[in-house]
């Protein structure tokens, strides 16, 4: 039986050959009903296992075409939103094996660790709601990179045009959502990302003509600003120092604790859990095009934010966000906007803690990268429903369950948690959503404010799933 999200979701999918269409209605059913099983337990029977492998082992099988018919939905729900939000960042896939090596996968740093790298631009609401998967890219870096010195390949990277760069997919990014942006002329889109995009040519980056895209990026170089009417050259940071405060803040700031203990740079150091004030300054300015070998670059003039933390604790690392965007700075209005459209920007952190942690994906066990790639691509659409799931219940949590489960889903559920028949009405969503997270391990306490988790949500919606199933095998919902 395959879930009704799925045959919406999926019903354009071409893969050349209708047994492989069907097929993937199939694995994208299986996997989304059991995101954190192992593959041999979501498919749930041998036959059904063999077709899995043969489907992923199939040369015409691509994560671009399994990917395309959800990329079409994204584009379907973009259009019907008043701004969408198109975040985009790079995850490690760990692919690591002490046993067996896995062909094709390459190099992650310079230690021993293998696998391949995701980068994936995801759209949201402006509240957090998945809209989608928008563009995804997959690679593996050569062998031959570990043999070059950090100096040497320093020298390279100078040398090298931005399009033979690794950094060329925030741009190819930008391309995605302007060519988006387009098809969608009633939908505003802002492309977000971290610092790690802080690069130039994106920022002169043609933005598109029918409906120009506006992008917010966080700022990772001090660079050079030129010499405006009103104040000298200078660099950013001094530049937007200087401009007055227009508001300050107070923020709940979340602690977090080293990756490694020789961690030396500022944003990776851990910090307590503590309620601060920050200030914010905003201005725009002129920024001097950086060298490169060949070519001159034309100039762009940005808007900057600063929020900035106000009498940190001596102990801990002060919160300073700078932010460089196109987006209107005129109204405090305009700039809580771009505050929060920023803040959105960790939804993608969480999509990858989905992928990785609730659907497993570096677990699976594949001999070969370009299978594990297509699996990759059905487990990138099961994360974003899980992710959808988990934030309706937070967006709209008034709404009718059954927008989102079938009867015999919350039915199931309402019966199992508790243990008396379900209500004629169906509950709303809220409701729902704390009833799947109590299966997932979520205490449902009636004073308890704070939602569930993510983590409780996917580990409910696959008990919810057998449950469901014996509902519609044995139980009330069987047909006899």
């Amino acid at each position: 039986m395959i879930s009704p999200w799925v045959m919406e979701e999926m019903n354009e999918s071409n893969l050349g050959d209708k047994r492989l269409d069907d097929r993937i209605l199939q694995i994208v059913s299986d996997f989304g009903e059991r995101p954190t099983a192992s593959i041999p337990a979501a498919c749930g029977g041998c036959s059904e296992l063999a077709a899995a492998y043969r489907f992923f082992d199939n040369d015409r099988v691509t994560s671009e075409k399994i990917l395309s018919s959800h990329i079409s939905k994204t584009h379907q729900r973009i259009a019907a939103q008043e701004v969408a939000l198109f975040v985009q960042d790079t995850s490690e896939i760990d692919l690591t094996r002490p046993k067996q090596k896995v062909q094709g996968a390459g190099p992650l740093d310079r230690s021993a660790r293998r696998g391949a790298f995701l980068h994936l631009m995801e759209a949201f609401t402006t509240d957090g709601v998945p809209l989608g998967a928008v563009w995804a890219d997959i690679w593996a870096r050569d062998e031959e990179s570990l043999e070059i010195s950090a100096e040497e390949k320093q020298r390279q990277r100078k040398a090298a045009k931005i399009e033979d760069k690794e950094s060329y997919r925030w741009i190819e990014g930008v391309q995605q959502a302007r060519d988006v942006a387009q098809k969608c002329p009633g939908t505003k889109c802002v492309v977000i990302s971290d610092s790690e995009s802080d690069i130039y040519e994106l920022f002169i980056e043609p933005r598109g003509e029918i409906n120009p895209i506006q992008w917010l990026v966080r700022l990772c170089q001090n660079r050079a600003v030129l010499k405006s009417d009103d104040s000298p050259a200078g660099l950013i940071r001094q530049r937007v120092l200087a401009a007055p405060v227009r508001f300050t803040k107070q923020i709940q700031v979340r602690g977090r604790t080293a990756k490694v203990s020789c961690e030396k740079r500022g944003r990776r150091q851990p910090r307590q859990d503590r309620e601060a004030t920050v200030e914010i300054r905003t201005t725009t300015m002129t920024l001097r095009p950086p060298y490169r070998p060949g070519e001159k670059l034309e100039k762009v003039t940005v808007n900057v934010v600063m929020v900035r933390e106000v009498n940190p604790p001596d102990d801990d690392e002060p919160i300073e966000w700078i932010l460089i965007t196109t987006l209107p700075i005129d109204t405090l209005e305009q700039v809580f906007e771009i505050i929060q459209y920023y803040c959105t920007r960790w939804m993608i952190e969480l999509f990858f803690k989905t992928l990785k942690s609730g659907c497993c994906v570096e677990n699976r066990r594949f001999e070969a990268l370009d299978r594990l790639t297509a699996c990759l691509a059905v487990y990138i659409i099961v994360a974003w429903r899980t992710l959808l799931v988990y934030r309706l219940g937070q967006s709209c949590p008034d709404i009718d369950c059954e927008t989102i489960f079938d009867p015999s889903e919350w039915k199931s559920v309402w019966v199992a948690v508790h243990r008396k028949n379900p209500p004629k009405k169906s509950p709303t969503l809220k409701v729902m959503v704390r009833l799947i997270a109590q299966l997932g391990g979520y205490v449902n306490r009636t004073n308890r404010k704070d939602p569930p988790g993510p983590q409780t949500v996917w580990l409910g919606i696959q008990r919810m799933r057998d449950l469901a199933w014996g509902w519609n095998t044995f139980g009330p919902g069987a047909t006899r």
